[in-house]
């Protein structure tokens, strides 16, 4: 299966319109394997030339250096993307501190990401994780004072909950929301994804092939480089590592039938699960991106789409997502 130029989606209420798969950035600078600019900036332009204008970066990607490596990649090229990044995070140097959502500090990492970016706006600010020391009223209002002086055009949160999502919304317009969401993790569905949907937010999705579970690349934790962050991952780890392994062999089966990969199904999939999603699958290769929005043009019916939902029910799913030591910062 071929990608052909993919669609575009208005995620929410709005008005932010991007391509119907993005590009996460991340593992361009860190977390998988050994960065490689060169490939990693072809992938950007090859992803322009698709109509795959969405990119996820934050200021704690490298950290900073994946922000530097968009902003070169898009130079001369800024009017045809739709950048994201985040704030979040105290940092002295290169060494991440405690969460920081303190207006004075979100102005400060903007100024920083937009110099880092060459660029003089950001298309969507999001939180990058929620700070219990902050109310999330008033980092709406700054990341609303921002769009109106024209640094930033939306206000995106990143891993909050419902409650969190509410009250946000209610002093500035949330265009949308990132969370993990994918086959292999669907903790969202219960609650998340109603609340945003009835106030009319985008869902992105991020990690949505399982950091490889749902493609069949995956190896056991211990078989990574300690540079991976799978390393220290609990589902990649023991006995979890077999029952995840076993839960995804449904996608590999329908892959088969539909003469497509694992991760064109996975992709699909959450594409069918509603035109207010956007998922943004990680690479630094231009032959996985063009694998990736191939996606775009699978079709999954109702019978297909029912036995996906019913083989990787969210209990299927052995261990945590995130280790142990991190769990609080996530979800709030």
């Amino acid at each position: 299966m071929s990608a052909l130029p993919i669609p575009h989606r208005r995620p929410g209420r709005t008005g932010l319109e991007v391509s119907a798969l993005g590009l996460g950035c991340m593992g361009m600078s860190q977390t998988y394997g050994t960065p490689n600019d060169d490939e990693s900036i072809a992938t950007i332009h090859h992803a322009l030339e698709m109509g795959c204008n969405f990119f996820d970066t934050a200021e704690s990607y490298g950290p900073f250096v994946n922000e530097e490596l968009l902003g070169r990649a898009l130079r001369g090229r800024r009017e045809q993307a739709v950048i994201a990044t985040k704030f979040g995070w105290e940092y002295e140097g290169t060494r991440r501190g405690a969460l920081n959502s303190q207006p004075e500090h979100i102005r400060r990492v903007v100024d920083a990401s937009l110099s880092r970016l060459d660029t003089d706006y950001i298309d969507v600010l999001y939180q990058h994780r929620v700070d219990l020391e902050v109310p999330i009223e008033e980092v709406a209002g700054t990341v609303g004072d921002l769009i109106a002086t024209g640094k930033v055009a939306h206000f995106g949160l990143s891993e909050a909950g419902a409650g969190t999502i509410t009250r946000a919304n209610k002093v500035c317009p949330v265009a949308v929301l990132q969370t993990e969401y994918s086959l292999w993790e669907r903790h969202l569905e219960q609650e998340i994804l109603p609340t945003i949907r009835e106030l009319d937010i985008g869902l992105v999705a991020y990690s949505p092939l399982g950091r490889g579970f749902l493609t069949g690349s995956a190896m056991r934790a211990e078989d990574y480089p300690e540079t991976d962050y799978r390393k220290h991952d609990p589902r990649f780890q023991g006995t979890n590592f077999d029952t995840n392994t076993a839960a995804a062999d449904v996608v590999r089966e329908l892959a088969r039938e539909l003469s497509a990969t694992p991760a064109q199904v996975s992709l699909a999939w959450l594409l069918h699960k509603g035109e207010d999603i956007v998922p943004i699958p990680g690479t630094k290769r231009r032959v996985t991106l063009t694998e990736n929005l191939a996606s775009a043009q699978l079709k999954l019916d109702a019978q297909m789409m029912r036995r996906l939902d019913e083989a990787l029910p969210a209990a299927t799913v052995a261990g945590t997502r995130y280790p142990e030591s991190v769990m609080h910062m996530n979800g709030r």
